[in-house]
């Protein structure tokens, strides 16, 4: 008899949609119906995300995705992270009287990376035209759509900030001075406006090619552009460093932008190659933790029982205290990722999992950059507080935090689409007049102290959370997954992969087990602080899974049960059967296929 499921997963030989809201998956679905493939359907879940979920990503943010394309039977990374622009030096920001950079306002903005993003992927590996790609979105600015409760209570906990602060994101999120209601009709027409004149643009041109170059020329290079240059040169905002200031983004760091094209990178696990981001994102941090568990056993385990819990959580710490020290952007920095990801040193790493829970934060030693590692512990050791902050928000203003929002689609030719839009929240920063739209907060990832790969600098890209992750079976493209989360998303996706690849479970029936993370090391928005130890876990894995782990020397933060991770994954088996599968947490999530 097959297990119970909060949903069915999802089963057909057409197209799946899945993503973090239900209006999206339908709009992907819809784009497929027309004769759209996985790329096109991506690309306008994209854009009407953006609209459902603004509290969560938006137009001046970034995208990275993982994709596998039939005709070139490839998987690539798109890489539509900007980067820090030209006058973002430490010199600059330490003379704002910074010692971190704010989660919010415009110091902490980088270039929007995302429109760009979804252009490349539209114009290399979709069929449709900018307009049939926006239409989805323009409909639901103009004619509205039912407001997300979060969405209202984050505009809610920032109302007043906006009123006296942030006056033209008052005008936008608070209509007529009211607050709109939960499952509101809510517009944007100021958006919808800059959206229609893009795809004017686009329509004078005489090919579908020509016409997505001129939607990007009219975002970096046009009137996008120059209205967010003409806003940042006079604009001087309220930060979550409790002062003012200017941002340093113009008018030529937009003109010079564009997405690129790298390769992923992969490991090899079980039968399985997972392909993620470079270490310009966190991405191998998921690799990590499955070179350090490919020596233990973890199919003997119960997938929801302390051993397992025990186990993943203490792969992790090793893990991301390596990506404290190593990853960033490796145009600027050299990042070891062969050694990190490489059998000698794994199994030196795995010796100091033990049964007890590690305090330390322990990452491993590298030949060669003994100074970069000391640097990096002599800096975080420096720092002061507890309770960390892991996902973007603005907590000196209001609880209502930010995330990020994913997509997963696969068409019936085979091709393959993982990724996860993010930034450009309504709490990053102001609207910009006459876009609306705000930009993004992504700098605050960067460090101000020289020497490190994650020190600000001009051009390079901060080190993002951002990680969609797409698996090969024995050598064949077959599944997409990923997560919304901050420093939690590889963490939910190495628990569901964990449980998926071992333990005979559908998509949903991994997505459905309870979730679990810690908070042990340095969080990557501000206020960069850590918890060690910490252990958030969904009570549902039993009273006996919370008492074991506790005397193991977890410091347990017990979580009411479907509260924990945002999971979403699409398979496409080798027949050609295709799944789908969403989780029931917050109740937005949505598979839809045929």
């Amino acid at each position: 008899m097959t297990a119970f499921t909060t949903r069915p997963e999802i089963l057909g030989t057409f197209g799946v949609v899945t993503s973090t809201h239900w209006i999206a998956s339908s709009v992907g679905m819809s784009i497929l119906e027309k004769g759209g493939n996985a790329f096109d359907a991506a690309v306008a879940t994209g854009f009407v995300l953006q609209v459902l979920e603004p509290h969560l990503n938006g137009p001046g943010g970034d995208m990275p995705a993982v994709i596998y394309s039939k005709k070139k039977d490839k998987v690539e990374v798109i890489c539509a992270q900007g980067p820090a622009p030209a006058g973002a030096t430490i010199e600059h920001y330490r003379g704002e009287g910074i010692d971190i950079i704010p989660g919010d306002g415009l110091l902490a903005t980088v270039i929007p990376g995302a429109f760009d993003g979804w252009m490349l992927m539209l114009r290399d590996y979709g069929t449709m035209s900018v307009r049939d790609v926006l239409e989805p979105a323009i409909h639901y600015l103009e004619n509205g759509h039912p407001l997300l409760a979060r969405v209202s209570a984050s505009i809610a906990g920032l109302a007043h900030f906006f009123e006296t602060e942030w006056p033209t994101s008052y005008e936008t999120w608070v209509p007529g001075g009211h607050v709109p209601q939960p499952l509101s009709n809510f517009k944007n027409p100021v958006l919808a406006e800059t959206w229609k004149r893009i795809v004017k643009e686009s329509e004078a041109k005489p090919s579908r090619e020509a016409g997505i170059e001129a939607a990007r020329d009219a975002f970096y290079r046009g009137f996008v552009a120059e209205k967010i240059a003409d806003y940042l040169a006079e604009a001087e905002v309220m930060h979550a460093s409790g002062s003012r200031h200017k941002g340093v983004l113009t008018a030529d760091d937009m003109a010079g932008y564009q997405a690129t094209i790298d390769a992923p990178t992969t490991y090899d696990y079980h039968g399985w190659t997972i392909a993620k981001t470079g270490p310009w994102g966190q991405g191998p941090v998921l690799l990590q933790s499955l070179a350090l568990l490919k020596g233990l056993d973890i199919g003997k385990m119960d997938p929801a029982g302390p051993d397992f819990v025990h186990t993943v959580v203490e792969a992790m710490k090793l893990a991301y205290a390596d990506r404290e020290v190593y990853y960033g952007d490796p145009d600027f920095a050299q990042v070891p990722v062969q050694t990190l990801l490489s059998d000698a040193y794994n199994d030196e790493r795995r010796k100091l999992i033990s049964d007890q829970a590690s305090m330390d934060l322990r990452p491993g030693l590298v030949h060669g950059f003994e100074n970069q590692r000391d640097l990096t512990l002599s800096m975080l050791d420096s720092m002061q507080g507890t309770g960390a902050v892991y996902e973007p928000t603005m907590s000196h203003l209001t609880e209502k935090r930010g995330d990020t929002v994913h997509i997963d689609v696969i068409d019936r030719e085979g091709n393959m689409v993982s990724v996860t839009p993010s930034g450009g929240w309504l709490q990053s920063s102001p609207i910009v007049p006459g876009l609306g739209f705000c930009l993004n907060s992504r700098a605050q990832m960067f460090w101000l102290k020289p020497g490190l790969p994650t020190s600000l600098a001009p051009g390079k890209r901060p080190r993002t959370t951002l990680t969609p992750s797409l698996a090969l079976f024995e050598g064949r493209p077959t599944l997409a997954f990923g997560t919304p989360g901050g420093d939690q998303q590889d963490q939910w996706q190495l628990s569901f992969f964990l449980r998926y690849a071992h333990f005979g479970l559908n998509l949903q029936e991994a997505i459905d087990l309870p979730l679990f993370h810690t908070s042990h090391f340095p969080g990557s928005f501000y206020p960069r602080t850590r918890q060690p130890g910490n252990v958030m876990i969904e009570t549902s894995v039993g009273d006996d899974t919370l008492r074991e782990l506790r005397s193991r020397g977890h410091d347990v933060t017990p979580a009411e049960p479907w509260t924990v991770g945002r999971l979403t994954a699409a398979r496409r088996d080798h027949d050609g059967l295709l799944r789908a599968a969403a989780t029931p947490r917050l109740m937005q999530a949505y598979a839809v296929g045929r």
